[in-house]
């Protein structure tokens, strides 16, 4: 991409945010005089966000720094409704109480990344629910439905791909894109925004957001995406043997969260340096620049900036002294994830494999089997080869058993 003129279309090149943009030029106008208001939305499908989330709040954060305003939508509107994206099957329906507590959840995490307030470019969070569920639907047939082309409509991915594949496809999800493309409209008319980022899924929904504001007499819209996040060996990104990695501390602790990141793969740490850290680029070029077994101190700077973003200095800290407490001392770190079972269980005995998946070091027995089989799993730093071993008291160091797969998985199993 060429040179631009603004800090924040400059920033988001420099580090890898772009993958598509609707018109750089007007853009990057418009952000050099600190005139952009971008918004993105997050559906409340869940009790919290995840990496992917991650990305695009980051945007926001560039955003705000740069001297632009930041626009957080809450889906309390749209959640009802289901975005089809990427999906093969119509996503649950969720109560309305399951909502309003998922979107009480989600909320804390941008006050990490965002500075809120009334400021001419601090934050700004609503929610379409506000106007969604006030509309009529004759009235929004006449002055929205009437500017959708259902031939175009049935050539967006993500109703194309469900349809390619003869997954079927409800009326209701149908109807997303044209929730998505009004709430582009009426936060335009609302707050002046002019920019909605979002993920590569996204750029048919944001493209026709634009199209219908042109149609119904807004300003300039214009739109800007993110690359699909993989990792170098082609992987999707954010999952683990436990599922989602999640931004909210109840469901990914912040230990969890490190050693996420400190198990990056060597070839993507510069990568989501750039992505998920505030670091300078100069930094992260020294730290690029390591070569062989230093690349690990690369990682662990990526661990500990990364999870001081979402969950503190303190807490990032932390992680990386047990980190380093267990991998390079080999010491008991009480700060390792716990897993509590009944002490009487420990009388009769707790098999090992079952307990390797209840403490969420491998998804089934048979995982577990192979990794005792290939000399993985380690009792108390004791390497263990009898899969059939039954844990009792007798294995108790400090109260506690420290159970290990591999070099970097460890849960400490508490008796209570």
């Amino acid at each position: 991409m060429s040179a631009f003129k603004s800090e924040f279309l400059t920033t988001l090149s420099e580090r890898g945010f772009i993958h598509q943009c609707s018109d750089v030029d007007g853009l990057d106008a418009l952000a050099a005089k600190g005139e952009v208001v971008a918004y993105v939305g997050y559906d409340c499908t869940a009790p919290s966000l995840h990496i992917g989330n991650f990305l695009t709040m980051m945007m926001l954060h560039w955003l705000q720094q740069s001297g632009n305003k930041p626009v957080t939508l809450m889906g309390g509107g749209t959640t009802m409704v289901g975005d089809p994206s990427g999906k093969d099957e119509t996503r649950p329906m969720r109560t309305l109480e399951e909502i309003e507590a998922n979107k009480a959840s989600i909320r804390q995490v941008f006050q990490k990344v965002l500075q809120f307030g009334d400021g001419r470019t601090d934050a700004v969070m609503t929610d379409n629910a506000e106007w969604l569920l006030k509309l009529g639907y004759i009235d929004m047939l006449r002055e929205v439905g009437r500017h959708f082309s259902v031939n175009r409509m049935l050539t967006m991915d993500s109703v194309r791909l469900r349809l390619e594949r003869e997954q079927e496809m409800s009326f209701i999800e149908f109807n997303y894109m044209v929730c998505q493309s009004y709430d582009y409209v009426e936060l335009a008319r609302r707050y002046g925004c002019n920019l909605q980022m979002g993920g590569s899924d996204q750029w048919g929904n944001i493209v026709n957001g634009i199209d219908l504001g042109r149609r119904m007499g807004t300003h300039q819209l214009y739109a800007v995406t993110t690359p699909l996040l993989t990792t170098a060996s082609g992987a999707k990104m954010g999952k683990t043997a436990q599922g989602a990695v999640w931004l909210n501390a109840e469901q990914f602790s912040p230990w969890d969260f490190w050693q996420y990141w400190r198990n990056t793969e060597d070839a993507d740490t510069v990568k989501f340096l750039k992505l998920f850290t505030t670091l300078p680029l100069s930094e992260i070029a020294r730290l690029g620049a390591l070569g062989g077994a230093e690349i690990n101190e690369a990682k662990k700077v990526l661990a500990t900036e990364a999870t001081a973003l979402l969950h503190g200095r303190a807490a990032a800290e932390e992680a990386a002294e047990t980190a380093r407490k267990t991998f390079e001392e080999g010491a008991l770190a009480d700060t390792l994830p716990t897993v509590e079972v009944p002490e009487h269980e420990l009388d009769g005995g707790l098999g090992l494999l079952s307990l390797i998946v209840t403490a969420g070091l491998a998804a089934s027995n048979g995982e577990a089997r192979r990794h005792v089989k290939g000399g993985a799993v380690r009792v108390n730093d004791q390497p263990v080869e009898d899969e059939r071993l039954a844990l009792g008291r007798s294995h108790l160091a400090n109260g506690v058993v420290k159970l290990s797969v591999g070099r970097k998985k460890h849960v400490l199993v508490r008796p209570v």
